[in-house]
């Protein structure tokens, strides 16, 4: 493989890794403070498609991004009902919350554009363009600096970025700061918690609002920026990827990234297997798309009894009379 193909790998592998990082981030809040969020995958879904409805009728991704953003909150909000203030199973409601946007998105954008699902393409503002550095076009015929920083680095849209700096953010969040240390005694000890006069209950619901946020950016760079549009259950599981690459990472921000960039270089890889040969046959296509999911199998089966999630992921807390 040449220096230009190995780029072009990499810098596909930044761009599909981008939504399961977010959404693996936010996974790790929730859970962090004790609430199971199978509804990542909703979540997400619903978000790309606000943010394409609305960016497609006002012509600013940015606001297409805002709104994707409140309906994740939504959606988080309705989880936390049911599984917070009702204490109801997780798993079953974050299940539910996954149902439900699948069928809504699919019902709305067919019945509002009459495209089965779909929504209009999106053009120009409406869509978050990619960024180009600064010097990277007169940078980009250097050997392999000029590939790197004009190729890799440079060129995408300013959502890829926040995706990545928010690796670091949330690493300072949960492990230096007041509300990371409440959030993460919270999920390990909510009863501890509850007796030091911090409110269980408030602290989930707030890490289910950052929850939302993440995952309503997750689906806006879906549909608003690696995608021109909202497609019919567009998420294709990558809900699901995030939740196995949080689990491999064992709920820590930086070995997260790490699985979303192994996930992301996996399909990303698959483009370029397509049509290929071994042993004289053709690789079928089938193959070559199941391989993140394949990879995603075998990790969690070599990781189980040794993944160690929050001592309280999936316990309502009833608080003590």
């Amino acid at each position: 493989m040449d220096q230009l193909g190995l780029i072009s790998i990499l810098d596909a592998t930044v761009r599909t890794s981008t939504p399961l990082l977010l959404a693996s981030l936010a996974a790790l809040f929730s859970e962090r403070a004790g609430i199971v969020d199978i509804g990542i995958e909703g979540k997400m879904l619903a978000g790309a498609f606000a943010s394409a409805v609305v960016a497609a009728q006002s012509g600013s991704a940015l606001l297409g991004l805002i709104a994707g953003m409140i309906v994740a909150i939504l959606m988080a909000m309705l989880h936390g009902f049911a599984s917070i203030t009702h204490r109801g199973n997780q798993v079953v409601s974050g299940l539910a919350i996954n149902i439900l946007a699948s069928g809504l998105t699919s019902t709305l954008g067919n019945a509002w554009y009459l495209r089965g699902g779909q929504t209009p393409q999106l053009i120009g503002d409406a869509r978050f363009q990619a960024i180009t550095w600064p010097f990277a076009d007169q940078i980009r015929e250097l050997p392999i600096l000029g590939s790197l920083y004009a190729g890799l680095l440079s060129g995408h849209p300013g959502l890829v970025y926040v995706a990545f700096l928010a690796v670091p953010l949330t690493a300072w969040i949960v492990r230096e700061t007041r509300f990371g240390l409440r959030l993460r005694a919270v999920g390990e000890h909510p009863a501890a918690v509850d007796t030091a006069g911090i409110s269980v209950t408030r602290m989930r619901y707030l890490a289910l609002v950052i929850t939302g946020v993440l995952c309503g950016m997750a689906g806006a760079y879906l549909s608003t920026a690696q995608n021109a549009g909202f497609g019919r259950d567009m998420t294709a599981g990558r809900g699901y990827l995030a939740l196995a690459a949080l689990i491999f990472a064992n709920w820590r921000p930086w070995p997260v990234l790490v699985a979303c960039l192994l996930f992301g270089f996996l399909e990303a890889l698959q483009a370029r297997l397509q049509g290929t040969f071994a042993f004289g046959f053709e690789v079928p296509v089938e193959l070559v798309q199941a391989l993140p999911y394949i990879l995603t199998v075998v990790l969690l089966a070599g990781l189980m009894g040794r993944a160690e999630p929050p001592h309280a992921c999936g316990t309502p807390y009833v608080k003590e009379r």
